[in-house]
C-alpha cells in the first residue's frame, strides 16, 4: 500500500470519521478507530485535529456538504420556504440524527461545544445574504436587511425548533408560519431603518 500524505492522507482521516460518526455517534468516535479506518496511526489524525472534538465537527462537516446553489423562484418568500425545506430534510435525515447526537454530546464536552459554536457562527449567512440580496435587487426587501442576523433569522429559528424542542422534524406549517408570522414581517419593518 502506497504512503499517503498531505490532501491524500487528510481526505482518507475525514472520511474515517465521518463513516465512524454516522456508524458509532460521537459517544463511539475514538482517534484510534478512525486512524485505523484509514489505514494510518493516531498521531497522523493528531497532527490534523487536536482532539475528537475538531474532529467530531470536521466529519460533520464533511458529511453536511450540501448542494450550493441558491433557490431562484423569484420571490423572497418562495425561496426562503425552500431553503427552510432542504434544511429541514437534512436536519430530519440520518445527518440529522448526527448533528443531534453532536449537540447532546456537547453539553457534557466543552471542546466540543466551543467547535460546534466556532463551526455554526454564522448559521450559514453568505447563502442567506445571497437571497436576501435578490430580494433588494427586486425591489422586495430594503437594503437595511442586508444583515447576517436579519438573514439568518429563519434557519436560527428552525434550528430552534431541533435543539430546543427535540424536534425531530419540523411540519411545513411550521416553516410556512417561520416565513409569513416572523421572516417577512421582519424583512418588511427594516425598511426605513440604515
Amino acid at each position: 500500500m502506497r504512503r499517503r500524505r498531505g490532501a491524500a492522507l487528510e481526505d482518507a482521516i475525514l472520511q474515517a470519521a465521518a463513516e465512524e460518526l454516522v456508524e458509532s455517534g460521537y459517544a463511539g468516535l475514538t482517534m484510534e478507530a478512525v486512524a485505523r479506518r484509514a489505514g494510518t496511526n493516531k498521531n497522523a489524525v493528531y497532527r490534523r485535529w487536536p482532539g475528537k472534538a475538531a474532529l467530531g465537527i470536521a466529519a460533520y462537516r464533511r458529511l453536511a456538504v450540501a448542494a450550493t446553489d441558491v433557490p431562484d423562484t423569484g420571490s423572497l418568500r418562495e425561496d426562503v420556504l425552500e431553503l427552510l425545506r432542504r434544511v429541514n430534510r437534512q436536519w430530519s435525515s440520518p445527518l440529522g440524527a448526527v448533528q443531534r447526537d453532536l449537540l447532546a454530546a456537547a453539553a457534557a464536552d466543552p471542546d466540543l461545544l466551543a467547535a460546534i459554536q466556532e463551526a455554526s457562527a454564522d448559521a450559514g449567512s453568505e447563502l442567506w445574504l445571497g437571497v436576501l440580496e435578490r430580494a433588494v435587487t427586486r425591489g422586495e426587501a430594503p437594503a437595511s436587511s442586508m444583515h447576517p442576523r436579519v438573514a439568518t433569522t429563519a434557519v436560527v429559528l428552525l434550528r430552534n425548533e431541533y435543539v430546543t424542542r427535540g424536534a425531530r422534524t419540523a411540519p411545513d406549517e411550521v416553516l410556512v408560519e417561520i416565513v409569513d408570522e416572523i421572516y417577512l414581517p421582519l424583512i418588511r419593518g427594516r425598511a426605513g431603518k440604515g
